[in-house]
């Protein structure tokens, strides 16, 4: 594979400073075009330890303008990054719609790393490798471009390049431990890359070998690599159409009817068990932060089905310094610049926390399905995407919870009309609350299939019959508790 890089390519300084000038105006001009359109360009720069990633990203950043640009630079993970599922810290700084990202030591580094040192299974290596081709999948499914560039050395010259460097005093510096130690290992390195770039590289997000002997020549040939790219892209995204259209099934069994609205606690009952599953719950949460034992809760539900109310009772029972309530309503300027699975990554809790979903990505395959605000195709294709999200937090050791508080149309109604007698409860209903229920049926449906396609072993749903609000808070205390015993039973 990394023959046709081993070939000496090379480019003379009077021929790269004849072709800087117009390769940089193509980018410049590119960079215009795309900062308002609905898409974003994330680059990759890999390869050997002296294959020159340094010098192509330094005239990246001299082309490019640094407004519509970033470049993210990354070593080995940080403490709070070991306590939060790989890919978190690459979700943080995926570039918004209209901007470029250049990233170096991507989410290929630490696996690579990991496999050439012996220090992971060939089946963990494989299931990394799977991961990482569904989150490009899912960039590349939300329009993202990836540009994936590799830079090669022949060992010969790897070793000559590091032995050039070292001798300088002005570059000794730039050679490390662990490049003299990787040299030895050059052999096992590019076995390992070989196999990876044949893995990950697909017809949609193909992987672009470049000799790194010359740091002109493949300064230039990245940078028209990437000029290419983006008029691909800009003409493959106006001639896309989409042609999927969802068919409901007729007399679809609905989930939601099998539940028991007529469960209720009185309140003696109420009292002394919401008593008893605060006092556990706060033991089991404080074993669990001890433990590093993260959580992630996810509310669902009917407007005024008693999510705010079943959240306060779990937060009661909480120390305020361990956990997070995120509420979400519609996505931000900034929030839909991004695909939508960004803001929510942005709060995946550290080991031992927790962080509490007041609705949450879910309204992919609801609201933004009911409403029409996702097209068929985005809102089919997030199950999958939502599945592999949540598999990274369990993959991780998180605990995942989803609750769907469920109330009849007769039930929300009543508690409409309550909310506009009591002075305090006011601003929780709008017109639009009032514009929902004549979506009743819709969004039965779209929870149907929400249920039915994203619950797992383990991220199932948790259906709560809510229409008591006492049984409901108490079915959501119990639940947690439940868990996180479970959890910390198998450790």
């Amino acid at each position: 594979m990394f023959e046709v890089a081993e070939l000496g390519h090379k480019v003379s300084k009077s021929e790269y400073n004849k072709k800087v000038p117009e390769l940089r105006t193509q980018l410049l001009t590119l960079q215009q075009e795309i900062s308002s359109e609905d898409f974003s360009v994330i680059v990759l720069i890999s390869g050997v330890d002296g294959g020159g990633k340094g010098e192509v990203i330094n005239s990246l950043n001299e082309w490019l303008d640094p407004r519509f640009m970033r470049t993210n630079a990354y070593d080995s993970p940080s403490d709070e990054e070991q306590e939060r599922p790989d890919f978190w810290r690459f979700w943080r700084t995926m570039p918004a719609k209209g901007t470029v990202g250049i990233y170096v030591g991507s989410w290929y580094s630490e696996p690579i790393a990991q496999q050439v040192l012996n220090k992971s299974s060939d089946i963990q290596f494989q299931n990394e490798l799977t991961h990482i081709k569904q989150l490009e999948q899912e960039l590349a499914d939300d329009g993202t471009l990836i540009i994936k560039c590799w830079l090669h050395l022949a060992k010969d010259q790897q070793k000559k390049r590091l032995k050039k460097l070292a001798s300088n005093p002005e570059t000794a510096w730039q050679v490390t431990d662990r490049d003299k130690k990787h040299l030895k290992l050059y052999d096992t390195f590019v076995d390992v890359a070989e196999n990876v770039l044949e893995a990950t590289s697909s017809a949609q997000n193909p992987w672009l070998i470049v000799e790194g002997s010359d740091s002109r020549y493949s300064s230039l040939t990245v940078g028209q690599h990437i000029a290419d790219k983006i008029k691909q892209h800009q003409i493959a995204r106006k001639n896309y159409q989409n042609n999927s259209t969802y068919i409901p099934t007729e007399n679809q069994l609905n989930v939601l009817d099998s539940l028991d609205l007529n469960l209720h606690l009185d309140k003696k009952s109420y009292i002394e068990q919401l008593n008893f599953y605060q006092g556990k719950l706060n033991k089991l949460a404080r074993e669990a932060h001890l433990k590093k034992i993260s959580s992630v809760l996810v509310f669902e539900g009917w407007d005024a089905g008693g999510k705010g109310g079943a959240i306060r009772r779990l937060t009661h029972a909480l120390d305020a310094r361990n956990y997070q309530v995120i509420p979400i309503a519609a996505p931000t300027d900034e929030e839909s610049k991004q695909h939508y699975l960004w803001r929510f990554w942005r709060h995946i809790p550290r080991a031992g926390r927790i962080t509490i979903y007041d609705r949450s990505w879910y309204g992919r395959t609801l609201v933004e399905r009911v409403e029409g605000f996702a097209t068929d195709e985005q809102w089919m294709r997030a199950y999958s995407e939502i599945r592999h999200f949540e598999e990274s937090l369990t993959d991780h050791n998180i605990i995942v919870l989803k609750f769907w508080l469920h109330i009849d149309a007769d039930e929300q109604l009543k508690r409409f009309k309550e909310r506009e007698q009591i002075s305090y409860k006011q601003h929780k209903i709008t017109e639009e609350d009032y514009r929902n229920r004549a979506q009743w049926e819709g969004y039965s449906l779209a929870v149907n299939d929400m249920v039915a396609r994203t619950s797992t072993r383990s991220a199932s749903w948790t259906l709560v019959e809510a229409n008591d609000k006492r049984y409901a808070r108490i079915k959501v205390l119990k639940t947690y508790c439940d868990k996180l015993e479970e959890k910390l039973a198998s450790l």
